[in-house]
């Protein structure tokens, strides 16, 4: 495939080729996508998907906060959801947001409508496409247990709306393909009083800022929490807090967080990842699983 003949649809979103990845990602790691697409609507996606060589692949990413783009880049299309995919509306009792609203956005929106159950999200950094695809949860809450539906895009340009019991949802995970692509989601909340309702997101707030490194180029949680113990709690136990492969770190602060120091390469913290793993695995005979979202190939590599 090359720059000057894409082999694409006519789109009326806006189409870029060879664009770094590493500014958009919390990591700031990474190569280019092969090409990213920020599509005007819903239409204009499905047209990509509809329409799209059956070879050429197709992924969304958000806001990156939980995401590891490796050095060699993205093969195909990169979708990145921008604002016409952020709207918040109060839809037949149901708050409903666009896949690429911030969780945080939407948690000050549930506050405003004086609506509780989404406290939790005001502690997650990522957008609602995937707080539904991974189920993203943190501070005693889940996406799921105030999920209604979410409208989604199959591979081939369809639109369904699934209900959540629909959706697969599990820990940190949902059955959604990788091809598959969010659109937006409705959550059934309850009336509260607004005063506790700011009280809990303000609590949730100061202990996101005393447990976890804030100000860092970091990823979020690196690992799942394995079933009936804490992922943090292994990896200090095997002796990886402050653990460093080049410019790469797992936290001092919070030891399930990736911490790029300035000018690590993709490579040097999934490989100090994968350390981790092996060390945890060989000491305590649990193997972990990863969180953070990794795409693309390594240098001269294949996608995997």
């Amino acid at each position: 495939m090359t720059v000057a003949d894409p082999p694409l649809p006519r789109l009326r979103g806006r189409l870029r080729p060879r664009v770094p990845l590493a500014p958009l990602t919390w990591l700031r790691v990474g190569g280019a996508a092969e090409w990213l697409f920020q599509p005007a609507d819903a239409d204009d996606l499905a047209h990509l998907l509809r329409t799209r060589p059956p070879e050429l692949p197709v992924v969304a990413i958000g806001v990156g906060s939980n995401l590891l783009v490796r050095d060699g880049g993205v093969p195909g299309v990169v979708v990145r959801l921008s604002r016409p995919f952020a709207g918040i509306t109060f839809e037949d009792g149901l708050l409903v947001a666009g896949a690429a609203c911030l969780d945080q956005r939407v948690a000050r929106a549930a506050l405003a409508m004086g609506l509780s159950g989404l406290e939790f999200m005001i502690g997650i950094p990522g957008t609602v496409g995937g707080a539904v695809r991974m189920n993203a949860g943190a501070f005693g809450g889940e996406t799921g247990e105030r999920l209604e539906w979410a409208e989604v895009l199959d591979p081939r340009g369809e639109r369904h709306r699934l209900a959540a019991r629909e959706l697969g949802l599990g820990y940190r995970r949902s059955d959604l393909g990788g091809e598959w692509i969010v659109l937006r989601a409705a959550f059934r909340l309850t009336p509260g009083d607004p005063a506790r309702i700011r009280a809990r997101m303000e609590e949730i707030r100061r202990e996101r800022e005393q447990s976890q490194p804030l100000r860092v180029a970091t990823g979020g949680s690196t690992f799942k929490n394995p079933p009936g113990d804490k992922a943090w709690r292994l990896i200090a136990a095997a002796g990886c807090r402050g653990l460093r492969r080049g410019r790469a770190m797992m936290s001092e602060k919070h030891c399930n967080f990736l911490v790029n120091l300035g000018g690590a390469r993709a490579s040097e913290l999934e490989e100090l990842g994968e350390e981790v793993r092996s060390r945890v695995r060989e000491r305590t005979g649990v193997e972990l699983e990863w969180e953070i979202h990794r795409i693309g190939r390594p240098p001269g590599g294949e996608t995997s």
